[in-house]
């Protein structure tokens, strides 16, 4: 097929997520490896964002490919209620990696029905309704992953559901209030929290949820301290910590959770996108001994179609055995460092970089109008003259691609990625940065 024709059955046919459907004219990709894309007429693009930060594998990975083809082989599919190799292996693999309160791992197709499922567990669990979460966070788009996210993409499900509670990020860059060191805005941060679970009734709460390191919605990492504080908030109420790990787990940050540099234990922690790097949809809600021990004599109202598809779990089983044997977890560390450096420098160079923030490969540059004021580069939730879409745009042209969120730039390679490749990329940024200079002279 032309790349005209596959452009219009994309334009004509499909509904694009989250865009105006107008004007559309999307890259068509032909092939990929490792970390780059090519269009048919040969020119390469490199994955800078990990596709929707998945592809922690990047593409083409053969031992990904054939779990799956041996997989497929032996059984497509078989329903829950079925015994599966592969299922019960990756169940019992992801327990291993997780602490050792966690019990058992209740399979979804993705990161939004995890949640879902997260949550009503939680409440399942605890007998209690009410569920806390984030401003700044993403959780999935339907109905109830769609009322735990924060940030706009939920305003579409308003009035929406009874019982879901929104508190404040720990975003020191955007405080009103200058803190002598983290400890300081974590105790801050920390007391509004519990000082808003109490006026909402801590025994009728269930869980808080939150994304351990905030994910698109600008790569906030918890200052020193935050993480215990809540986890002692939970403790002290009889509430689940229930740790959104879709974007952060397997490896993105340096360790395999991103909750294992704050030294906590979650009651739950939901996970997708790196178990099986997008080569087949899997999603999951990993919980403690104590809540699987609860459903062991109380009905586990939760199921679908899917769940634990040994396509996927095969895929899983593959992923987590090539982070382990080829010392990813490594690459994630140098790299992030070197990347850490590079964006130090981008924001030391270019008045439009506001803030940067790195933990591993896991980063977001934040574009402001004015560096002194930190004026964002565009207000929240209203690009309206698409100044990003344009900075995006910029970058796609020179062969970088990732997305943007708000006024942050998103940069998530694959955790393959090399030296060479990082530096390579983020001289593309570097000049792009000072086109974006030049707007707001």
């Amino acid at each position: 097929m032309s790349e005209a024709s596959i452009k219009s059955n994309h334009t004509t046919y499909n509904l694009q997520s989250w865009s105006k459907q107008r004007g559309l004219n999307p890259i068509v990709v032909e092939k990929t490896e490792g970390i780059y894309l090519w269009d048919p007429s040969g020119k390469r693009y490199t994955d800078m964002s990990s596709q929707l930060v998945n592809m922690n594998l990047g593409h083409g990975n053969r031992a990904i490919i054939e779990a799956i083809k041996k997989q497929a082989e032996a059984c497509c599919f078989i329903a829950p209620s079925y015994g599966n190799e592969a299922r019960g292996e990756l169940a019992a693999m992801l327990i291993g990696l997780l602490p050792d309160n966690f019990g058992k791992v209740f399979f979804t197709n993705g990161g939004a029905d995890a949640n879902e499922n997260a949550i009503k567990m939680a409440k399942m669990y605890t007998g209690r309704q009410k569920i806390f979460s984030r401003y700044r966070s993403y959780h999935g788009s339907s109905f109830g992953a769609g009322n735990l996210t924060g940030e706009p993409r939920r305003y579409p499900l308003e009035p929406g559901i009874p019982g879901f509670v929104k508190f404040f990020d720990p975003y020191i860059y955007r405080e009103k209030i200058s803190f002598a060191s983290e400890k300081e805005a974590s105790d801050y941060y920390v007391a509004k929290l519990r000082e808003q679970v109490i006026y909402e009734n801590p025994e009728n709460t269930a869980a808080i949820v939150l994304e351990t390191v905030t994910g698109s919605n600008g790569v906030i990492i918890p200052p020193e301290g935050y993480l215990a504080g809540v986890r002692a908030i939970c403790d002290e109420f009889g509430i689940m910590l229930v740790c959104d790990e879709v974007m952060a787990g397997f490896g993105r940050t340096g360790k395999m959770f991103a909750f294992e540099h704050y030294g906590i234990k979650p009651d739950m922690v939901v996970f997708a996108k790196g178990v099986t790097c997008g080569y087949v949809q899997l999603g999951g809600a990993a919980v403690s001994k104590a809540i699987a021990a609860h459903f062991d004599d109380n009905f586990l109202s939760c199921g679908l179609t899917y769940s634990g598809h040994p396509l996927a779990c095969a895929a899983g089983t593959a992923c987590v055995r090539y982070y382990q044997e080829h010392d990813i977890l490594g690459n994630v560390n140098a790299r992030g460092a070197e990347l850490a450096l590079i964006l130090a420098s981008l924001k030391e160079k270019h008045p439009c970089v506001g803030d940067v923030r790195c933990i591993g490969l896991f980063s977001a540059l934040e574009l402001v109008g004015n560096k002194a004021t930190k004026e964002p580069l565009v207000p929240y939730g209203k690009d309206l003259g698409g100044v990003m879409k344009k900075i995006i745009g910029e970058l796609a042209a020179r062969g970088f691609m990732t997305y943007s969120h708000e006024n942050m730039i998103l940069v998530a390679p694959p955790l393959i990625i090399t030296g060479e490749q990082l530096g390579e990329e983020m001289r593309k940024m570097d000049e792009v940065l000072f086109l974006v200079d030049k707007q707001i002279a």
